[in-house]
C-alpha cells in the first residue's frame, strides 16, 4: 500500500473546475493542498484566483510568472523548428503545458509536497503533457489525476455545481459558453459545446484575440520583424524581449483579423477532436521566419529540417517536450538557425499575412546568378544540359529495359 499523501501541488487556474478539485483532493486524500497558478500569459486577474485559492482552503497560493520562460524557451524554439501539428495548428496550448509541469514540480521542490495534482480528464492531450514532464522532471512523483481517480464522482457540470454551492465555492455567474476556452500569450483555443458538431461554423463574437476579417481595416498593415539567429528581435525596428514582442504582434495581427483557424486533429488518446484557435502574433512570426530563412538557409539544410519539423510538432502536441529525441533533434535545428539573420516586411489584410519583403546581410540570393537579364559570366546556361542528361539517365535506362509505362 502506498504511503499516505501529505501535501499535494495543484495546478490551479481559478475556475470552476480545479476549484472543486481543490476542496475534493482535500476531502478525498485529507491532504493539504498548494494551489499553483502559473501565469503564462492568459490576460487574467491572478491575484483573484490566488485570494480564491486560499478562502477555498489551500494551505498556500503560488503564482509562477512564466511569461518570459514561455515566450523565449518555448515558443520561439517551436517557430525556429517550423513546428506545426498536422500542418495548421501553431500547437499554443501544447506548447505551454511543459512549462506549467515544470512550474508544478519546482513549486513541489519548494514547498516539500509530496504529490502533484490537475485537473485534465482522462480523454484530452493535457493529461499526458503534464504527467510525462512531471515524471521526465522528478521520476518518483505521485500524481492524483481526479477524473481518472476511482473516488471522482463528479462526472457531470450539475454534479459540479451542486459540490461547488455545498461547499460555498463561488460559481461564477457569467454569460453562459457554449463551448471552452484556454487561452496564453500565444493563443487561445475553443473546443467542445457547439463546437463537436464539426459542421458548425465557429460564432463571431466567440473570438478574442482578433476581429472578424470582414470588419478589419480597409487598408493594409505593414509590419517588418527583424530575426537574429532564427530568434525574432525586433518589430518596425524596435528592438523588444520576448514577451513584449509577441504581445505586439497579437494585437497587430489581430486588429486585421490573422491568426484564425479551424481544425479537426488526431488527439494522441487516438480520438479525433475540432478544435478552434486564434494565433495573430505567432502567424505572423511564423511567416516572417519562412521568409527569412528562404534567403538565409541552404536548400538541403532547409530541407532535412523541414523533414523533422513534423515530427518535432509531434513530440510537443503528444508531450514529449522532456525527451531525448526531442533534444536531439532540436540541436539540428539550432545549428541550421545559426545563419537566419535578417528582416522580413508582411501585409496583414483582413485575415491574410503576406510576405512582401525579405532582406539579409548575409544572404544566399545572388542577383548576378538568378537575374533574367544579362549575368555578366556568372552563370554558364550550358552547364545545364550535362545536368538534366545525367538526372535522366536512369529514366533512360529504365525506358530501354522495358519498365516505363506511359
Amino acid at each position: 500500500m502506498s504511503a499516505k499523501v501529505k501535501k499535494i501541488v495543484l495546478a490551479y487556474s481559478g475556475g470552476l473546475d480545479t476549484s472543486i478539485i481543490l476542496k475534493w483532493l482535500q476531502e478525498a486524500y485529507q491532504a493539504d493542498v498548494v494551489a499553483y497558478i502559473a501565469d503564462v500569459g492568459q490576460g487574467e486577474e491572478l491575484e483573484e484566483a490566488r485570494v480564491k485559492a486560499l478562502k477555498t482552503g489551500a494551505v498556500e497560493a503560488i503564482v509562477g510568472d512564466l511569461k518570459e520562460e514561455f515566450v523565449r524557451d518555448f515558443v520561439f524554439p517551436a517557430m525556429r523548428a517550423n513546428a506545426m501539428y498536422e500542418g495548421n495548428y501553431l500547437l499554443g496550448t501544447s506548447v505551454a503545458r511543459p512549462i506549467i509541469a515544470k512550474g508544478m514540480i519546482e513549486a513541489l521542490r519548494a514547498t516539500g509536497a509530496d504529490a502533484v495534482s490537475h485537473g485534465a480528464t482522462g480523454k484530452g492531450n493535457d493529461q499526458v503533457r503534464f504527467e510525462l514532464t512531471a515524471m521526465a522532471m522528478e521520476p518518483g512523483v505521485r500524481i492524483i489525476a481526479p477524473w481518472r481517480d476511482p473516488l471522482w464522482t463528479l462526472n457531470s457540470r450539475e454534479k459540479m455545481v451542486a459540490y461547488a454551492q455545498e461547499h460555498g465555492i463561488p460559481v461564477p455567474v457569467t454569460k453562459a459558453k457554449p463551448y471552452s476556452s484556454d487561452r496564453n500569450l500565444l493563443h487561445i483555443s475553443f473546443e467542445g459545446g457547439i463546437l463537436e458538431d464539426p459542421w458548425n461554423e465557429p460564432p463571431d463574437d466567440m473570438f478574442v484575440l482578433s476581429t472578424s476579417p470582414e470588419k478589419a481595416p480597409d487598408t493594409a498593415t505593414y509590419v517588418e520583424v527583424d530575426f537574429e539567429q532564427g530568434t525574432p528581435v525586433a518589430v518596425n525596428g524596435e528592438k523588444l524581449g520576448p514577451v513584449a514582442l509577441l504581445t505586439k504582434l497579437n494585437a497587430l495581427g489581430g486588429a486585421n483579423g490573422v491568426g484564425r483557424m479551424d481544425m479537426v486533429e488526431n488527439r494522441f488518446v487516438g480520438m479525433k477532436s475540432r478544435g478552434v484557435y486564434e494565433t495573430p502574433g505567432g502567424t505572423i512570426l511564423y511567416a516572417a521566419h519562412r521568409a527569412v530563412e528562404s534567403l538565409t538557409m541552404d536548400r538541403e539544410v532547409m530541407l532535412q529540417r523541414d523533414l523533422l519539423s513534423p515530427k518535432i510538432a509531434q513530440l510537443i502536441y503528444n508531450g514529449f517536450w522532456y525527451s531525448p529525441e526531442m533534444d536531439a533533434l532540436m540541436t539540428y535545428v539550432d545549428k541550421s538557425q545559426e545563419n537566419v539573420t535578417g528582416t522580413a516586411r508582411v501585409k496583414l489584410y483582413k485575415g491574410t499575412c503576406t510576405v512582401v519583403g525579405r532582406k539579409a546581410e548575409k544572404t544566399l540570393y545572388d542577383t548576378k546568378i538568378s537575374t533574367f537579364e544579362e549575368d555578366e559570366g556568372a552563370y554558364n546556361q550550358a552547364d545545364a544540359t550535362g545536368f538534366i542528361r545525367l538526372n535522366a539517365l536512369r529514366l533512360r535506362v529504365r525506358n530501354k529495359a522495358g519498365f516505363f509505362k506511359a
